[in-house]
């Protein structure tokens, strides 16, 4: 058996431990767009991508800034009892907006209790002038900054299917410009893409590993309704692998993950009522306890195959 305490690196124990406090993340969903919609990069997004941009799990874009931290911090505090807070601009590439505006919104998020600052965009869209106007909120506001990059897979092939617009060296350039400003840095991945295998995946902790990723969200992949996604899902030309195997990879994953990178997240939560599928069925919770009784069955610790580099 192992002798580690914790499977893996968790993500509320790791801001209760660097704030003092329970910390909440408050989802900010504003109107916008990204490159590989409005004919920039491309047309029509990723593939899993619907309309929504992944804020379909926040409060009405209609909504500014302020009276959306205002809201959530009332909801956190009382059904949580969360103390301080997060602003998260979660949906779409948060640094494709004009930087005057982009400023103003990070302002906006900022004030009473509010620790941190996460900003969710595409390895492509991160320029020095974003990076300047979170230097400048950082240093004024006193909060932290984190940066989180959709990459999804280190498969270049696999980027292609899933029309990301962008490859491997965007994203090496990105991480690059951000951990030069001494901000934390996120990247989501979906572990079980139907073009990737389980050397993808392992291939993936390795890699960002080498670039000590702060943070990684780990997401099981849904299909939604009107997505081109959903067109190849409902015309037979891809699968969804099994919840054996999901669970598997994320084992691998967590495997071969540098112990130091917090894992904020082991599946994904779908939009309700709009998916064709989402977690074989399960809910949410349901997934990350199946998950975390395998690593406790199969004694599976973060970096125990961490011996690479």
């Amino acid at each position: 058996m192992s002798d580690c305490v914790s499977k893996y690196r968790r993500y509320s124990e790791h801001l209760k431990n660097k704030f003092g406090v329970k910390v909440y993340k408050l989802p900010i969903n504003l109107p916008g767009t990204c490159p590989n919609r409005d004919g920039f990069k491309g047309k029509g997004g990723c593939v899993f991508c619907d309309e929504e941009g992944a804020g379909f799990d926040a409060l009405p874009p209609a909504l500014s800034v302020a009276q959306q931290v205002a809201r959530n911090k009332e909801f956190y505090r009382r059904r949580f009892g969360a103390e301080k807070f997060i602003g998260y601009f979660q949906s779409y590439s948060n640094t494709y907006l004009p930087v005057e505006q982009f400023r103003r919104n990070l302002l906006a998020a900022c004030g009473e209790d509010i620790v941190g600052i996460s900003v969710s965009t595409r390895p492509d869209c991160v320029t020095e002038g974003y990076l300047d106007a979170l230097e400048e909120i950082s240093r004024e506001q006193g909060v932290d900054i984190n940066v989180e990059l959709g990459l999804q897979t280190v498969n270049y092939r696999t980027l292609k299917k899933i029309n990301r617009g962008h490859t491997l060296a965007e994203f090496v350039d990105a991480v690059d410009r951000v951990k030069a400003r001494e901000f934390e840095v996120c990247v989501h991945m979906i572990l079980n893409l139907p073009w990737d295998d389980i050397e993808d995946v392992i291939e993936g902790a390795k890699f960002l590993s080498a670039f000590h990723v702060d943070y990684v969200k780990l997401h099981s992949l849904y299909v939604v309704e009107g997505t081109k996604l959903a067109e190849m899902y409902t015309a037979g030309e891809i699968q969804v692998c099994s919840l054996d195997e999901y669970i598997e990879r994320v084992g691998a994953f967590i495997r071969y993950l540098r112990p130091e990178t917090v894992i904020q997240r082991l599946a994904a939560k779908g939009p309700k009522g709009r998916v064709l599928f989402c977690n074989w069925g399960l809910d949410y919770r349901q997934v990350v306890q199946t998950i975390e009784k395998y690593l406790e069955t199969m004694d599976i610790c973060q970096g125990m195959d961490f011996n690479y580099l």
